[in-house]
């Protein structure tokens, strides 16, 4: 295989897995990380990082367009005539539900950077937390919808989605089980946790691009294969969203950790 065709087979792997993985409870850095691995690819680079993970958030609003609509007027109305709708409820909540996870990913960020994204690392925690999301889908009593989501159980989702930061724990997978614990049905959780992942890639996303015009690397890119990534991130994320919502409750959560098993076994062997 020549050159070029590899400069473009990477990208394109990367973009395919970073779509089909980020919004289910089975963690996009462990793939990633294992893809890379496999095929012996140097790293992708931030700025790649940044135009996938865009891709994946224009899937999740183009998904959730007319929920995201209603928030927006709602909020409006809540604030103009302090009348608030459910659907602004349900925004405000967002919003306080990031608070930790953006707080924490502030702080440690050079710590989470330096010091985590270890193989054993991204191992245990996909072992570890495919145990926690076995465990909040049986125990949970799995009964509530989004109209009865309050700010404690939010503020309970949002002190889960920190965990996220830990690379190998899947930010999907951790937001849902937390939601389960509290009490939220199997779609509404899973409904909740894409929505969760809106404020979150924006706020990692603008620093990331912060980052990347203080050091001048947005000069040195080849936009064409940029935006390829970015519509096959955007397309995969689409149908996975729309997939996983059509089968969770026909299928439940256990063959996601059945596969996140499968996945830490494997990921500790390429370790070992």
């Amino acid at each position: 295989m020549n050159a070029e065709h590899f400069t473009w087979l990477q990208p394109l792997i990367l973009a395919l897995v970073q779509g089909g993985t980020e919004f289910l409870p089975i963690s996009s850095s462990a793939h990633l990380i294992l893809a890379s691995k496999l095929m012996g690819w140097p790293d992708q680079g931030l700025v790649f990082d940044v135009v996938v993970h865009l891709g994946t958030l224009f899937a999740v609003l183009v998904y959730f367009r007319d929920d995201l609509a209603r928030m927006i007027r709602g909020c409006f109305e809540s604030l103009t005539e302090q009348r608030p709708t459910e659907s602004a409820k349900l925004a405000w909540l967002l919003l306080y539900a990031s608070m930790p996870a953006a707080t924490v990913g502030f702080l440690a960020e050079e710590f989470i950077a330096g010091t985590l994204r270890s193989g054993v690392v991204i191992a245990t925690a996909t072992l570890f937390f495919a145990g926690v999301l076995w465990l909040a889908d049986h125990n949970g009593e799995r009964k509530l919808g989004l109209q009865e989501l309050d700010s404690k159980r939010a503020l309970w989702i949002g002190l889960g989605q920190c965990l996220a930061l830990i690379p190998g724990t899947s930010r999907s997978g951790i937001t849902i089980s937390m939601a389960l614990f509290c009490g939220l049905d199997r779609r509404a959780a899973s409904k909740f946790s894409f929505l969760l992942s809106i404020p979150i890639i924006v706020g990692s996303g603008l620093l990331q691009a912060y980052a990347l015009l203080n050091d001048g690397a947005l000069l040195e890119v080849d936009l064409l294969m940029l935006f390829m990534a970015m519509s096959v991130a955007l397309f995969t994320a689409l149908l996975c969203i729309h997939a996983f919502l059509s089968l969770i409750d026909r299928v439940g959560f256990f063959p996601f950790i059945v596969y996140r098993l499968i996945l830490g076994v494997s990921l500790v062997l390429w370790a070992i």
